[in-house]
């Protein structure tokens, strides 16, 4: 009995009431607004220059790269036009002399060199005209562009966008660590390599993982209505939506090297770089296992709200309130019942290097599966604690425990990620803008949001529980997963910026992102159908 009432109490303190909800949503629309006027905010809201959404009817084969970490992936993406894509890829290891080069050229080159032997394989034909063509306008020209790779490079490491193919290096993670490349334009750098090898590529967009999840989502999404956000909920978590370029009131402050804006749809793609939300914790809730958490992490005081949402985080937050039980002399977690607990190592049944004694040693998969165990005296929960984590003879009322903390902390990570999406759903008034029944459509990504148990119905619980939303618009928001948005995702702002820049659309069209993709396709010899 000790034991699961002091699981209870535990569980207690990740308890996120409708009212805690609402103040976390007002705070967030408000660090949003904040955000969209000047630099410097908790809350970025980076502008993206991607001014245009798919709406399923798109064709065209297009190309992206993806520079995530220690892989490279180099894809083709071919867009049938009926929302449905094929993909090609290739992935390749990055060689760790290169991660720590002296030089940007010996890492781009690599790079320009791995999507010279992807077309070499997957596209020969077409790359074998372009040698043959291009060698024979030697001394003629410039070779025109038609047959030129439009690219979306997706590239995760910190960088200051001015356009939407521009971009420099604010600083490297990840094990990388090469000081000639911060500041620089990073498309540049790849574009000069491309270029060396004369390949018929142009980087045509920089993307963020959640622009290209937004992208994906929106033309693979079911319907005519537009997708209004992009959201990842899984090691980490960020999100972009649609907003109006009128709100977006620090553009006007941009600087001279700023890439150019249109403006025919009065709207623009913000990536909010919502990990950040409430640094200063006026409203987030803390516990002492989240603060403790923060104190060892490498960046004490930053992505407070990611560290409360995602999966990065969420197992040491469990393992430092098992850890907190394990010490407490009057609780019988982990340990023989017939022993005093005046020992606590004669009478643990915890070995001594376990990984629950290590920071970062518990994986949030273990939240996955104790929190969706079924079994009988929960035998999955007790069958991973004893294979991973060295808890030999765990017993039910052990397991209980470590399930019921699991849950109310995967509960929480679940309503607040709520909050971010009722807050865009809210600022954007997206629910008053539709149609009475209209669906407010949401593309989401991530192994927290795909692998959890109920993690999308306590999103939907919250949602009902904020007054602007209600059990009505809860219905209307629809909820899609939206795989590869660094592939096709990237691909599909590649084509967006390709069309605006050879200024196939129209100025006059309707500036709703319907209209301008219209005006984009509308050349096309085939029938468009429009976004709402």
């Amino acid at each position: 009995m000790a034991l699961a009432v002091a699981a209870e109490r535990v569980a207690a303190e990740f308890e996120y009431s409708k009212e805690d909800v609402n103040r976390g949503v007002q705070a967030f629309i408000q660090q949003m607004d904040e955000g969209l006027g000047k630099k410097g905010a908790t809350m970025s809201q980076i502008p993206t220059y991607v001014t245009a959404v798919p709406n399923g009817t798109e064709k065209g084969l297009y190309m992206a790269v993806d520079l995530g970490g220690t892989n490279f992936r180099v894809c083709s993406i071919q867009l049938h036009g009926n929302s449905t894509f094929s993909l090609t890829q290739s992935k390749v290891a990055i060689p760790k002399d290169l991660m720590v080069a002296k030089t940007s050229h010996e890492l781009f080159s690599f790079l320009a060199k791995q999507i010279e032997l992807f077309l070499k394989v997957h596209h020969e034909e077409h790359y074998q005209s372009h040698v043959e063509r291009r060698a024979s306008y030697v001394g003629f020209g410039t070779m025109r562009d038609e047959n030129i790779f439009s690219l979306g490079f997706t590239f995760s490491f910190p960088v200051q966008q001015y356009g939407i193919n521009k971009g420099t290096l604010i600083r490297w993670t990840k094990g990388f660590d090469i000081a000639d490349t911060i500041g620089k334009d990073v498309c540049a750098l790849l574009q000069k390599e491309i270029d060396a090898l004369g390949l018929p590529v142009r980087v045509a967009a920089l993307v963020n993982d959640t622009v290209g999840t937004l992208m994906a989502r929106s033309y693979t999404s079911p319907g005519k209505q537009g997708t209004l956000l992009g959201g990842i909920f899984g090691t980490g978590t960020n999100g972009a939506y649609v907003e109006k370029l009128d709100k977006i009131t620090k553009l006007k402050n941009q600087s001279a090297d700023a890439g150019e804006i249109d403006d025919s749809t009065g709207e623009m793609i913000v990536n909010t770089e919502w990990g950040s939300f409430d640094n200063h914790m006026s409203v987030l809730p803390d516990t002492s296992y989240d603060r403790g958490l923060d104190a060892g992490s490498v960046n004490p005081g930053i992505q407070m709200f990611e560290k409360r949402v995602s999966g990065m985080f969420l197992g040491e937050i469990l393992r430092r309130a098992l850890i907190d039980l394990m010490n407490d002399p009057s609780v019988p977690l982990f340990s023989d019942d017939d022993s005093s607990r005046n020992d606590i190592s004669s009478t643990t049944t915890v070995a001594s290097d376990s990984p629950l004694y290590k920071q970062w040693g518990l994986d949030t998969s273990f939240l996955s599966i104790t929190s969706g165990d079924s079994s009988y005296g929960l035998k999955a929960t007790r069958q991973a604690l004893n294979s991973d984590y060295g808890v030999s003879a765990a017993s039910a009322e052990d397991a209980e425990a470590a399930r019921l903390i699991a849950g109310a902390i995967g509960k929480r990570a679940a309503r607040l990620s709520a909050v971010a999406i009722a807050a865009v759903v809210i600022t954007t008034k997206s629910l008053e803008s539709s149609a009475p029944d209209g669906v407010v459509d949401i593309g989401v990504d991530g192994s927290l949001v795909e692998f959890y148990p109920n993690f999308e119905e306590y999103i939907r619980e919250a949602l009902r529980d904020v007054p602007q939303i209600g059990p009505h618009g809860e219905k209307r928001i629809r909820i899609g997963i939206a795989k590869d948005g660094s592939g096709v995702g990237a691909a599909l702002i590649a084509l967006v910026a390709d069309k605006k820049m050879k200024g196939t659309h129209e100025t006059t069209r309707s500036t709703s992102f319907g209209g301008f993709m219209a005006s984009f396709f509308g050349g096309l010899n085939r029938t468009i159908r429009y976004r709402a």
